[in-house]
């Protein structure tokens, strides 16, 4: 019924979406978009020197992501700059960086709009099997750390009087995220990571009344944009990334739609 390329694409969209709804949702939580955005762009760094040693893609982002984000974790320590500005200077230099490499790569040959954008049609069974095998692990750490992250996120000097040593957790979910960024770059590329994230994310806040709850919805929001992407994709051959993002925001739009119901009922 549906070609091998398009029947790993499902399977991919799915991995990724069961993984960035929780994670989204800490994102939401703990107003970290512009973070993820910092590391989104340190990516393009990351598939350049991939090309260039002749590395796997995902390792090489997942470790240059983590180096920023110990980068950042440092400098927030010894110098007095607010966290955006260092977001700001992190995000723009490893982007330009990775931009000055590809212009010393002129022997290779790089689909700049699939690192941008993403290609979910394109991936193989490595790749299914990288989402697969690291999605699941990053869900387990996540539910070890998931106490201390979460009292963190509420009261930070009560957890840390609580002894759940909230700065551990916090750099366990760095790690977490520029994990989830090496997997799923393929899939919408490293400008619309951070949407994924953060999009499924808010459209289960506006219908949520608890955390876990949030959670779930995240994950359902996520697998929806995912299908009504690829199909919308497929019908209408637009490029499959940007739909699957485009997806989400509808649903996203939708949750609205429940929040002005709700404030009629209380009036």
């Amino acid at each position: 019924m549906f070609d091998d390329f398009f029947i790993r694409a499902l399977l991919a969209g799915i991995g990724v979406a069961c993984v960035t709804g929780p994670l989204g949702c800490f994102v939401v939580w703990r107003r970290l978009s512009y973070f993820g955005d910092t590391l989104a762009h340190s990516a393009l760094l990351g598939v350049t020197l991939a090309y260039s040693f002749e590395l796997n893609i995902a390792l090489s982002v997942f470790l240059i992501s983590s180096l920023i984000a110990v980068i950042l974790i440092q400098l927030q320590k010894k110098t007095n700059l607010p966290g955006d500005a260092l977001l700001g200077l992190l995000a723009h230099s490893s982007l330009a960086v990775g931009l000055v490499v590809i212009g010393f790569l002129t022997f290779i040959r790089f689909d700049i709009m699939g690192l941008l954008f993403g290609d979910i049609l394109a991936v193989n069974t490595n790749d299914l099997l990288i989402i697969w095998v690291g999605g699941p692990i990053i869900l387990i750490t996540l539910k070890l750390i998931w106490k201390s992250l979460f009292a963190s996120t509420v009261n930070y000097e009560l957890a840390e009087a609580e002894g759940l040593n909230p700065d551990r957790a916090k750099a366990v979910f760095t790690i977490l995220m520029a994990a989830i960024i090496a997997i799923s770059i393929k899939m919408v590329g490293l400008l619309l990571i951070t949407g994924m994230l953060i999009i499924p994310a808010a459209m289960a806040r506006n219908i949520s009344d608890s955390p876990q709850k949030m959670v779930f919805y995240s994950i359902i929001g996520g697998l929806l944009s995912v299908v009504l992407g690829l199909f919308s994709s497929l019908e209408f051959n637009t490029p499959s990334g940007p739909s699957i993002i485009a997806a989400a925001l509808v649903l996203f739009i939708l949750s609205l739609l429940n929040i002005k119901q709700s404030i009629k009922l209380k009036n």
